[in-house]
């Protein structure tokens, strides 16, 4: 019998450096995916004081305004406070976008065997993960984080509590069994607030109104709370940090209980195998787990670039299921990234919706959605191995 564990992921808001310059990224790519389904794009961003830099490679036939773009994100994140260096309507917008690298756009379209043998936009290795802990298949640590973030961008944007402002971080630990998560040990919220509000009300309005409504029936009163543990957080956003796409990888997955390849999603059309190749990797882990083959899977899947076949696709159940029957249930997907982008619909302006409290574990997203095939695939899959 395993020992009792504990483990912790955390989760950001919207108002986060990191986050803002993902959206800005996201919203940027959403526009020429309007106007161009087929645009590759790889967009860039840095965040700091008043300035908003633009980087990276795009070719695309879409006419679009990337600057207007940038400063439209900022404001429907709530900066708008003209008191502070980071403002809509004042930033100071640089871009340094420049077209896709012929070499690279060359050896992606260089198999014409069949529209379906597009090669990868790149080399590299994407995992997927899935867990039957949350009816959303996702760890419970990072969901009930991405929860309590959630929770106070809503509380801030109804209204509820108008002393709210945009950047924050949340933590949650969890116990775990050996028959999964027991219950929530800690609880960390660091919010930045307005000036004149307290720590002592900051502490009871995230105790009463926040932490309940977040972890629902994972809530207690017996877990350890700490808000804001610096003390004051008025100065936050970019106007006291820098934000940089692609810093919260493990955030925008799976809190670190899940493995992750390296390689960042936000910015990135899905012809760009970091983020598609990730996105069908956990749909496949999803469908196998709610097929009963496991309590819990991962997938890893690598490519190289300009080449439609993967290197290699793998699946561990951790022990919790049968890894041969496992295996056969994720060889019969085709993990070619024009059949990737095909299967999900992956060439619409979806990728804002994904920027924000994680990229998985939303039940609108495509890679989100069971396929009706999964319990036809998970039976002729058991009916094929031996007992």
């Amino acid at each position: 019998m395993s020992m009792p564990w504990t483990f912790t992921s955390e989760s950001v808001s919207e108002g986060h450096p990191d986050k803002v310059a993902d959206y800005i990224a996201d919203s940027i790519l959403d526009a020429h995916m309007t106007e161009d389904p087929r645009a590759h794009v790889a967009c860039e961003v840095l965040v700091k004081d008043n300035h908003v830099i633009l980087a990276g490679e795009i070719t695309s036939r879409a006419d679009v305004d990337a600057k207007k773009i940038a400063d439209a994100a900022v404001r429907e994140i709530g900066y708008i406070d003209e008191d502070e260096a980071f403002c809509a309507g004042k930033l100071k917008i640089q871009s340094l976008l420049s077209e896709q690298s012929r070499e690279i756009g060359d050896s992606v379209r260089r198999e014409p065997t069949s529209a379906l043998d597009q090669g990868a936009g790149d080399q590299g290795i994407m995992f997927g993960y899935a867990t039957n802990e949350t009816p959303e298949m996702m760890p419970l640590a990072i969901h009930l984080a991405h929860c309590l973030a959630r929770t106070l961008a809503e509380h801030r944007k109804s209204g509820l509590a108008t002393w709210l402002r945009p950047d924050s971080k949340t933590q949650v630990s969890v116990l775990y069994g050996e028959d999964g998560p027991i219950a929530i040990t800690d609880v960390l919220v660091s919010t930045q607030h307005a000036a004149d509000i307290k720590q002592p009300a900051i502490f009871e309005y995230v105790r009463d109104h926040v932490v309940p409504v977040a972890l629902g029936e994972w809530h207690n009163t017996s877990l350890k709370l700490v808000v804001n543990p610096s003390g004051s957080f008025v100065l936050g956003g970019p106007s006291a940090d820098a934000g940089v796409t692609g810093r919260k990888i493990i955030v925008d997955s799976y809190g670190g209980m899940g493995r992750h390849g390296g390689g960042a999603f936000s910015g990135k059309d899905p012809s760009k195998v970091d983020r598609s190749g990730a996105y069908f990797c956990r749909f496949v882990a999803r469908e196998l787990v709610h097929a009963g083959l496991a309590k819990r899977a991962e997938i890893q899947v690598a490519y190289a670039i300009g080449v439609a076949q993967p290197v290699s696709v793998k699946v561990d159940t951790f022990d919790t299921g049968d890894e041969a029957a496992a295996a056969d249930f994720v060889r019969s997907y085709d993990f070619r990234p024009a059949a990737i982008i095909e299967r999900l619909n992956l060439r619409r302006p979806i990728y804002r919706a994904t920027t924000n409290y994680g990229h998985f574990g939303k039940p609108h997203l495509p890679w989100e959605a069971g396929s009706a095939l999964t319990m036809e695939l998970a039976s002729s899959v058991a009916a094929a191995v031996p007992v």
